[in-house]
């Protein structure tokens, strides 16, 4: 039972919104100017349309020069922008997108991965870049950050239940994460390709197996999440995600089935040494040792408050300490969802995140163990997927209530449906449905089974805790 508390006083206190020559002046001490994204982060409480009016007043009166197109672009004052004529901001070192915008120190780190391997440092894990960070006191999203991330990423299914905005999304969230995550492995599908997949099962002709195989991967790994969003908890009790051994080991199982040279891998932490290409980092080679690290990791994960914080944490900490014989980084793209999940926030999607990008930002944590880089693409793309999802929210349906109520009756019927050949599967539904279904629900609940097992396919089996083989000699016996 929880404590009484007193009652609160809600007490108004009028916000100051930052007069323009406090934003002006932010321009003016960024030797690097600043992007309309880091100045709103700077000032969560103007509105995007009078930054962008006062910013174009400025540059018409010469009191600030504008660099670089779209989001890319960066406001310095004209003696800056002068000085800078040699090199303009927007340009990055070879191979990196000029599409991002990137702080000082993240072309600290550009300049250093895009040297050749051999003028590189070789450097192995570094256990103290784990241990020294602190849950909620250390942060790697600075607090106007943060700010300006939740409300990129607020919902109107902000104050529902844990993952109820997940689930409302989660047709069109299996195709884009699928797809996205899939695309910074070197995955070929074409988006309509992985929609006709999770959809229909139909695979893409031409393609090889193993691309197929990942993205039904991430298909089951997402639906697993969505389906467990409602079990973790943090040790603060704050409402953002909690991880356990459980919920990563199975993550990545779900992401490794039928990939992995050895099965024996799949979910398990691995037992032997692996080299990271195009890189002269060394990830931790002893298990106990990854054991250990690892164990320190998801409790430090745990304690996490806010849950952009978490997910970053997510993203930098797993794919660095390399846990798993293969398939990390993956693994990390979607633990770094688990929070926004929960949080019932815009889910971090990675579309249109170029490779190239993602790949520069994960060396310079190997290399480096710095964050900065990474931190500008993950604010980039989920900048990039917000907008994509807040649009189409506008279309979506709503859940159905009854689909929605009775998930597990309708799951665990079509599993016993498909599980027991032989037996008569209309009289085998009837009583599951009566024996934990109202009688007011239980014609609507029968037909919802009904439809569901009329449009079983191999890319759904995930969903129904079923086998590849137990669907097979299902269909079969329903042919024959």
């Amino acid at each position: 039972m929880k404590p009484k508390t007193a009652p609160l006083t809600v007490i108004s206190i009028p916000i100051p919104i930052p007069a323009p020559d406090n934003l002006l002046q932010n321009i003016q001490n960024a030797p690097a100017g600043l992007t309309l994204a880091e100045l709103l982060a700077m000032h969560p409480a103007v509105a995007r349309r009078t930054a962008q009016r006062r910013l174009g007043q400025w540059v018409a009166d010469g009191r600030i020069v504008a660099r670089g197109e779209a989001r890319a672009r960066r406001y310095l004052t004209g003696a800056r922008a002068a000085s800078t004529l040699a090199a303009p901001v927007d340009v990055k070192a070879d191979g990196f997108p000029a599409s991002i915008p990137l702080s000082f120190d993240s072309r600290d780190i550009v300049a250093y991965v895009d040297q050749p391997l051999l003028a590189r440092k070789p450097v192995g894990y570094q256990r103290d870049f784990l241990d020294a960070y602190q849950p909620n006191v250390t942060w790697y999203l600075p607090a106007p950050l943060r700010r300006q991330l939740h409300t990129m990423g607020h919902t109107a299914q902000a104050d529902a239940p844990a993952g109820t905005y997940s689930r409302a999304i989660l047709n069109r969230l299996l195709i884009d994460l699928s797809w996205a995550s899939s695309q910074l492995e070197g995955n070929t599908y074409s988006r309509l390709d992985t929609r006709a997949l999770i959809e229909h099962g139909q695979a893409a002709q031409g393609k090889a197996a193993m691309e197929t195989q990942m993205i039904l991967n991430h298909k089951t790994a997402i639906e697993l999440l969505v389906s467990n969003v409602e079990t973790g908890t943090n040790q603060s009790g704050m409402g953002a995600a909690g991880f356990d051994r459980y919920t990563l080991m199975n993550l990545h199982a779900a992401l490794s089935e039928n990939l992995l040279p050895n099965p024996a891998d799949e979910g398990r932490i691995r037992g032997h040494t692996v080299e990271i290409s195009k890189s002269v980092f060394r990830p931790l080679s002893v298990p106990h040792q990854l054991d250990e690290a690892l164990a320190i990791l998801l409790n430090k994960a745990s304690q996490i408050v806010d849950p952009f914080e978490q997910s970053f944490f997510m993203l930098v900490h797993v794919p660095y300490l390399q846990p798993f014989a293969d398939i990390n980084k993956r693994t990390s793209r979607l633990a770094a969802n688990l929070p926004l999940f929960r949080a019932n926030l815009c889910p971090l999607t990675f579309l249109d995140v170029p490779e190239a990008a993602y790949s520069c930002a994960i060396l310079g944590v190997y290399e480096l163990t710095r964050v900065e880089l990474l931190r500008d693409v993950f604010v980039w793309a989920y900048e990039r997927s917000t907008q994509e999802y807040l649009v189409i929210k506008q279309d979506l349906a709503e859940p159905d209530p009854t689909r929605l109520a009775y998930r597990d009756v309708i799951k665990q019927t079509i599993y016993a449906v498909v599980t027991h050949l032989g037996g008569d599967a209309f009289r085998l539904i009837a009583d599951s449905v009566a024996k934990r279904v109202p009688e007011p629900d239980r014609a609507a609940v029968q037909s919802l089974i009904l439809e569901e097992l009329r449009r079983l396919h191999e890319g759904v089996l995930a969903r129904y805790g079923l086998r590849p083989s137990e669907f097979a000699a299902w269909k079969a016996q329903a042919t024959s």
